[in-house]
């Protein structure tokens, strides 16, 4: 049985495709919401909930996978370390497919700054006035509260109830929730920079299928000039990396898994 680690488009593509050649898999998603995005492809295991190092090499045993496949986002570095360190207690193969980056394109612009952390976004955050877009995600809206900023922060996050409750736990103001789903174009991007006048967004190097191109095309374009913190992927070895899902599929051919 082939596993997947799922959490991009990607991984539906690449589901989709294994499907012409097998519904041997386990596929395994963090919500409810994950799993409904799969409810065409056929899998003989799917698993909907986060999963911890135990857990996951637990799964993985009770499923008899003999081959893990990482499609997981590329800033879900938990999951991944997990992975890896699992396959190699139980001697499978790992094989990571991760997104390209788009920064380089970036690189010369002054107002697209790259941090590494979120200590170092707040240090970025303090010198910036007025207010600011996240687009990171729910998962880290506590980290952005954490940091005690003085700015006015609107929160771009998905419309489920999941995220809307995890938005009142935090007491977040409705005024500062934009609940909507993406992918979001060049153009939603500049209407919500003038709407809610905003100086600075927050986003991840989440790759072209992540809008990270549309956001920092928008922050260029933007009619004044405002600036793009992007918080840095977190570097992480692989043996065997793709970023290409046709690639992908051919060498699970070449070497019999599927």
């Amino acid at each position: 049985m082939i596993g997947l680690i799922l959490g991009t488009s990607e991984g539906r593509t690449i589901t989709k495709t294994l499907n012409k050649y097998t519904d041997d898999l386990l596929l395994s998603v963090v919500s409810s919401y994950g799993g409904s995005l799969l409810k065409d492809f056929k899998y003989k295991i799917l698993n909907t909930k986060p999963l911890k190092e135990d857990e996951l090499k637990k799964l993985l045993i009770d499923s008899n996978v003999n081959l893990l496949v990482d499609v997981s986002h590329p800033y879900a570095v938990n999951i991944t370390k997990a992975s890896i360190k699992v396959s190699e207690e139980l001697n499978i193969p790992y094989i990571r497919y991760e997104r390209k980056s788009v920064l380089n394109k970036y690189k010369n612009f002054p107002n697209i700054i790259e941090v590494n952390d979120y200590e170092s976004l707040g240090t970025v955050l303090n010198k910036i006035e007025g207010n600011i877009l996240n687009t990171t995600g729910s998962r880290n809206l506590s980290k952005i509260l954490n940091l005690n900023l003085k700015n006015r922060i609107i929160h771009r996050v998905l419309p489920t109830l999941k995220v809307i409750s995890e938005c009142e736990n935090l007491n977040l103001r409705v005024d500062d929730i934009i609940a909507i789903k993406g992918p979001f174009s060049k153009d939603l991007n500049l209407s919500l920079i003038k709407e809610f006048n905003i100086k600075a967004i927050l986003l991840k190097d989440s790759g072209i299928e992540g809008g990270s191109l549309e956001k920092l095309d928008a922050v260029l374009e933007s009619e004044k000039m405002i600036n793009g913190i992007v918080i840095r992927r977190e570097k992480i070895s692989h043996d065997l990396v793709f970023d290409n899902e046709d690639k992908l599929i051919n060498y699970l051919l070449e070497k019999d898994y599927i």
